[in-house]
């Protein structure tokens, strides 16, 4: 038998080790997603993290700590993504089960980018490793933010959404969503070098320099907590799963269920929220529905539905041509109790294979649609604006952002800049995201209203519908999948918060600033 030379054994032995430390990643980044709604077990996501970065420190070479970066994202998107492959049993176009092979698919991609920044920490920072704790935070933002940001972006549970659910940080308020991201990496770094041989001490004082900072972010928040207006209002859940949303016959049984929810007309100066998409009507184009759903409200009344502004080619000298329909919208319509449509939003950040068929030409023949009903792609809207709502009676004129259903995830995208809102409206349709999906929905939109520091309201046909107060608190909130209606008053806004006035170079201030700290640490320990 041929006896191996030292040169072989060494070989061998690395490529071990390197395919159980990818394995290891993999596990690792399985386990991590469990800190993300619905479950938030967040100490478990810092855990890994902690042994995700012990495992790049580890990488002998570059390739080895793309690699586990790569397997350790593509672990955490497959676990915290799967609710993809529940949208995928709404349609007939494609096989039901190809929606599980999205969900790999899509977390193979995604994983590119912990890739990178694992690749970027271990390239700049493995001499030493407080320099790789603190680089891989720096390259953490930046990826995260690419991310959000390359290919139309899937911003979707970015890693500092992992504290909403138990430990809402203020620091949001002043670094935003990516900056977040990157604190957590930093606590993570800070439990890594606890347990590394003679780097206890740094540990200690990593973590008091956190608790400080932290603490500090806590105590500059504004003293009085957000105020309540004396505007009523009420957020419809009709409970219409997507099985019936589209079936012949269900129209009148589902209009009947928001009916209902939305209660008698009243004399208060209500406001009137229901899901995007709500109604299967064109309102403006079909007067006997707008009458109808005026018929629901009080005379000093405003309804805010979802629902959809098609576009038809213009034919024999103007005159619109029912066959030829060229286009749509996903709009947010409002609706006055003399049937008067005063604002309309039309939703900009559309979702690929779901509103819209990326490369049409291409994938079409290759038998790939897009989720939702209808051969005719979304048109995107001009991006966030604010809506003025009338005065009515003592109810005071308002100002109202919009972000339909998917938009609200995208960070500092969610409000006009020029004309901060009072609110923002957050209709949606979650009732394509399975179990997991909804609860990672509302998460993602409270971390909104803490950045922003506006309330924000949601109102889904299945849940979780929920009013968000502008710190981030949740207010109130009805179950998913069970009908019913929350009454309450319009939560006041904030202040400002710094985030709002700068937006994500926030985030990316937070990465120069701990990008300096390792320069300046380097040059000291030289």
């Amino acid at each position: 038998m041929t006896q191996l030379k030292p040169q072989q054994k060494q070989a061998i032995a690395a490529l071990v080790l390197m395919r159980h430390s990818n394995i290891a990643a993999l596990a690792l980044g399985l386990f991590s997603a469990v800190g993300f709604a619905p479950l938030g077990l967040w100490p478990v996501t810092i855990l890994c993290l902690a042994l995700l970065i012990a495992l790049v420190g580890n990488a002998s070479r570059l390739g080895s700590a793309l690699a586990r970066g790569w397997w350790f994202g593509a672990g955490q998107f497959t676990v915290g993504l799967n609710w993809i492959a529940h949208a995928f049993t709404f349609q007939d176009a494609m096989p039901h089960w190809f929606g599980y092979g999205a969900v790999v698919l899509l977390s193979l991609y995604l994983a590119i980018y912990p890739a990178m920044a694992a690749g970027l920490a271990w390239k700049y920072g493995r001499q030493e490793k407080r320099q790789l704790v603190l680089l891989f935070a720096v390259a953490w933002i930046v990826t995260e933010w690419l991310r959000a940001n390359m290919f139309t972006g899937f911003a979707w549970n970015p890693l500092g959404v992992v504290w909403i659910a138990s430990l809402p940080l203020d620091s949001a308020r002043w670094i935003g969503t990516y900056g977040l991201s990157g604190l957590t990496m930093l606590v993570a770094g800070t439990l890594y070098l606890s347990i590394a041989p003679d780097y206890r001490r740094y540990a200690a004082v990593s973590a008091l320099t956190l608790a400080i900072a932290m603490s500090a972010a806590h105590f500059l928040r504004p003293a009085a907590p957000p105020p309540r207006t004396d505007v009523p209002i009420r957020i419809v859940q009709p409970n219409i799963g997507q099985q019936d949303k589209h079936v012949a016959g269900q129209e009148e049984n589902n209009f009947r269920k928001l009916a209902q929810l939305s209660g008698l007309p009243s004399v208060k100066p209500r406001l009137l929220f229901w899901p995007e998409a709500a109604i299967p009507a064109i309102l403006d184009m079909e007067p006997e529905w707008r009458d109808r759903l005026a018929g629901l409200l009080g005379p000093r009344h405003l309804l805010m539905t979802g629902g959809l502004k098609l576009y038809y080619q213009l034919e024999n000298k103007g005159v619109y041509q029912a066959n030829t329909l060229t286009a749509a919208n996903n709009s947010l319509w409002v609706l006055t109790p003399d049937s008067r449509l005063v604002a309309r939003y039309d939703k900009a950040h559309l979702v690929p294979f779901g509103e819209y068929l990326p490369m049409r030409s291409i994938l079409k023949p290759l038998g790939l649609s897009r989720l939702v009903p209808g051969d005719v792609d979304f048109w995107p809207g001009p991006g966030p604006q604010t809506l003025p709502l009338p005065a009515a009676g003592d109810r005071p004129a308002l100002k109202m952002g919009v972000q339909i259903c998917y938009e609200i995830i995208f960070s500092g995208h969610v409000m006009e800049e020029k004309d901060r809102p009072d609110f923002v409206f957050n209709p949606s349709n979650d009732a394509w995201f399975g179990s997991w999906g909804p609860p990672q929905h509302l998460a993602q939109a409270r971390l909104r209203a803490l950045e922003e520091g506006v309330p924000i309201l949601r109102s889904t046909p299945t849940g979780i519908s929920a009013v968000v107060a502008a710190d981030g608190t949740l207010l109130d909130s009805l179950p998913h999948q069970q009908a019913g209606y929350i009454d309450a008053f319009l939560p006041g806004k904030l202040p400002p918060t710094p985030f709002s006035q700068v937006g994500n170079i926030a985030g990316f201030l937070f990465a120069l600033l701990i990008f300096c700290v390792a320069i300046a640490m380097r040059r000291w320990s030289r």
